[in-house]
């Protein structure tokens, strides 16, 4: 840490590092404009791989029709079609037929709805690109949008919610990066209150994110799996985290400033002081989402590598470079509060609202974190409220033309005409179909078409595609048919099986990887604070704020979004991004009580971190809530509902158990929280 901070704050390191960071960003900057062309949204690149609905994918492409996906138009009116409609119906599908679009195939015959209820013009898109997929729907959707007088035609199916997904995430990395530097723009402002300070730090944050950008190419070009929300997480993750580390930093970079003329000196100190800290609230979010490179989901293993990369590069950045630019730019920036050197003692006595709270929680320090504790285990009582059945027609916030078409199709046919499953037998298909014919669960077969790798044909499920009895459908059928044939001769895939998998997996996931990441936390915890006892204290109260944190957020859903159950993902990454980032700030406050101990004795220590660190832990706090709460503007529910919990955890953390409990719990041992380390004599 010193040779860091000598060449970082040094007269001459200071330029050093200043030219090293325009280097870095000249060689990034073009590699990370082509950060967007590595970034995927295919159902495909998401899946656990060896599953059976991956497996069905693969052997699509070798049948003579190749692997296809469904766009469904449905054509409906209220009271139902007349004749002129069927006449419609016929020059829509016509007019499908002589669309250009890569990948569109000719229309099937229209298909209608007992009564003429609706009908279904089923249009085959044979592509493996998701992007082409999507020009393929939006080419469609240009003719079906000219109906008129009441008639409606509405474009679903797998290849719909496709289209619909990627269009949440076109230019979403731009808007993010735009509304995200404008936002922590105007904390800055407010937190330093200077009307050129904040350039300094902003600066540091956009050359970490340039350099995370180019970083983030290079793993995907190299093979990494990166989804459009992946690349928006990593985004707001950069500059949350940065945000926060850089505000711990210059606080301490001003505390030295009041107490050395040479900035040069007040540097290194701040550098030596707080780096530790920044360190390991680094390595605990950077180890915390390596766990998730244990993943069986691929959308979620690429999350967890490449978000550690981004998060240990911003560290990097706020270690190396945003030093030397403080040094560069002098006290003048401060303006108009200037840290000077004060004439007072150094060590004098602070006040204000943290010297207060602490003074209030000191008189009887069991009762606060008691009180706290009682409080804390009342939210995580909405636990009791948990569902985790979000399902696909949910997961749009309004709705989207798939999910009316998915809706207009269930209202007039077979519940899963609109998304049909999709069977491929390497053996004798007869006893396959046999047992699908005869399932209640089955309202159709298509006809057969064969291929290397056997015989393939869809099957209609008598039940929506995209609910709770869909996906127990799938299940029930593959056990079905298990029974019929060599074990892997059989494979069931299509949209709800892909569903079912990724469900599947998720919940594995979520049940297997939490414990691995709080074991690294405590493990970190440990080596920062050389204790066994305070790690375990502070892991605990992480987990205990956690389970509140969601027990709240699971019970205020249905009011906020309109949809109180979550997807099967959100545990885990709640888990993930609550004890990462929620640590941080027990990190914060007992790195500086350990730093004080020493001299202080446990007591005065606790006092004084908690003085010390309190301005800069809740303006890090709300910088971080800030920025995360931007993920929860994107229409959809699955990723909104995560960043809820999260923004909704940040404050929570730093104002209530970074203020109240950790303090309290600190105080109520004393020295024993040190325990087996030599500051237990203090």
């Amino acid at each position: 840490m010193r040779r860091l901070a000598s060449l970082a704050a040094g007269p001459r390191g200071k330029w050093i590092m200043v030219a090293a960071w325009i280097l870095v960003i000249a060689v990034a900057g073009p590699l990370g404009g082509r950060f967007e062309s590595v970034q995927t949204n295919e159902q495909r690149a998401r899946l656990p791989n060896g599953t059976e609905s991956l497996k069905v994918l693969d052997l699509s492409r070798e049948f003579p029709s190749g692997e296809q996906t469904p766009a469904v138009v449905v054509v409906h009116r209220e009271g139902g079609l007349t004749a002129a409609d069927r006449a419609e119906v016929t020059d829509i599908a016509h007019r499908i037929d002589g669309l250009t679009a890569p990948g569109i195939e000719p229309a099937r015959p229209p298909v209608y709805a007992p009564g003429d209820a609706a009908a279904i013009i089923v249009v085959p898109i044979r592509t493996g690109d998701i992007d082409a997929l999507a020009d393929a729907v939006a080419a469609i959707r240009t003719v079906t949008d000219s109906t008129t007088g009441g008639l409606r035609a509405d474009v679903g199916g797998g290849a719909g919610f496709s289209a619909d997904a990627i269009t949440v995430f076109s230019n979403i990395n731009t808007t993010l990066l735009l509304t995200t530097a404008s936002l922590v723009f105007v904390l800055l402002i407010l937190i330093y209150r200077s009307p050129v300070f904040w350039i300094v730090p902003l600066a540091a944050v956009f050359a970490a994110e340039s350099a995370v950008r180019a970083t983030g190419y290079l793993a995907g070009d190299a093979g990494l799996t990166i989804t459009g929300q992946t690349a928006g997480i990593l985004l707001v993750l950069v500059f949350g985290a940065g945000t926060d580390y850089a505000l711990l930093l210059i606080a301490r970079y001003q505390e030295e400033l009041r107490r050395r003329e040479d900035r040069h000196d007040a540097m290194r100190v701040a550098v030596r002081s707080a780096g530790p800290a920044i360190i390991a609230s680094c390595g605990t979010v950077v180890l915390a989402l390596l766990c998730l490179a244990l993943a069986s989901v691929n959308g979620t293993r690429g999350l967890g590598i490449l978000g550690a990369l981004g998060v240990a590069i911003t560290g990097v950045t706020m270690l190396t470079l945003l030093p030397a630019l403080l040094v560069v730019v002098g006290r003048r920036p401060f303006w108009p509060r200037i840290p000077h050197v004060r004439a007072e003692e150094p060590d004098a006595p602070q006040s204000g609202l943290f010297s207060r709270t602490g003074a209030l929680v000191a008189r009887r320090p069991r009762a606060v974190w008691l009180t706290t504790t009682a409080l804390l285990l009342v939210a995580c009582a909405g636990l009791v409220r948990y569902d985790d059945g979000l399902t696909t027609l949910d997961h749009f916030r309004g709705g989207s033309p798939a999910v009316d078409a998915e809706r207009a199709v269930t209202a007039a046919f077979p519940a899963g005409a609109s998304t049909p499953a999709e069977v491929i037998v390497r053996g004798d298909p007869a006893p396959v179909q046999a047992v699908l014919a005869t399932s209640p669960l089955v309202s159709a077969l298509g006809p057969d078409e064969s291929g290397p790798p056997g015989i393939r044909f869809t099957m209609t499920l008598s039940v929506g595609p995209y609910t709770d009895a869909g996906f127990s459908a799938i299940r029930e059928i593959r056990r079905l048919v298990a029974s019929t044939s060599p074990p892997g001769d059989v494979l069931i895939g299509g949209p709800t099986a892909m569903e079912v998998d990724l469900r599947d997996a998720s919940r594995s996931d979520t049940l297997r990887l939490p414990p691995v990441i709080l074991l690294v936390t405590l493990a970190v915890l440990v080596v920062l604070l050389r204790s066994l006892v305070a790690p375990l204290i502070l892991v605990a109260t992480t987990v205990l704020s956690n389970l509140a944190a969601i027990g709240i957020s699971v019970v205020v859903f249905p009011w906020i979004f309109g949809v109180g159950a979550v997807d099967p993902s959100f545990p885990l990454f709640a888990v993930i991004f609550l004890v990462a980032l929620g640590v941080d700030y027990n990190i914060f406050l007992m790195a500086r009580v350990r730093e004080e101990t020493a001299a202080r004795g446990t007591r005065d220590a606790v006092l004084r971190g908690l003085t010390s660190t309190g301005s800069v832990i809740t303006s890090a706090g709300i910088v971080l809530a800030g920025t995360l709460s931007l993920l929860m503007t994107p229409p959809l529910v699955p990723l909104a509902h995560g960043r809820f919990v999260v923004a909704f955890r940040v404050p929570l953390d730093a104002l209530i158990v970074r203020t109240v409990l950790v303090p309290a719990v600190a105080l109520d041992l004393g020295r024993r929280i040190w325990w087996p380390s030599t500051l237990d004599e203090t």
